[in-house]
């Protein structure tokens, strides 16, 4: 039996759209067909910055028993850059959705990787949205694809 959930680990995209809201919206869009339940996980700092306790961080939101007991991870960022490949919960989090077999996709403010980088982080698809309104948008999209 497949999970019907997925796990969404959202970070703030502005001072005006916080973890919570960036979380809200992807959730609602996820839900929107009525197939999919969202596990969020909202985070109240940038998934791409630098973060040195960044496993810690994870393990303490129970990360791992989450993931595995989800269909798919979104990871949600107000940015993806090459920042995001070194130091930063984005790709700790792939990392670790890699390597238990969970695909792993991605839902950015702006997606600056290049194609080699995007491979590295091993997201199954990048998509980019920076308002509520699009965020939802952008999760519906991926609810279908899911």
């Amino acid at each position: 039996m497949i999970a019907n959930t997925v796990l969404v680990l959202a970070g703030p995209f502005s001072s005006r759209l916080d973890a919570q809201q960036v979380s809200a919206a992807i959730s609602r869009g996820m839900s929107a067909e009525g197939h999919l339940e969202c596990d969020v996980c909202p985070l109240d700092y940038d998934l791409g910055a630098g973060a040195p306790e960044r496993s810690k961080l994870l393990d303490e939101h129970d990360f791992d028993l989450r993931m595995r007991a989800a269909r798919a991870v979104v990871l949600a960022c107000a940015q993806l850059d090459d920042r995001t490949l070194a130091n930063s919960v984005v790709f700790e989090a792939a990392t670790r959705a890699r390597q238990a077999g969970v695909p792993a996709y991605a839902l950015t403010g702006r997606d600056a990787l290049d194609p080699f980088e995007a491979r590295i982080v091993d997201l199954q698809v990048i998509l980019e949205a920076s308002t509520p309104r699009a965020l939802s948008a952008a999760a519906r999209k991926l609810a279908m694809l899911v």
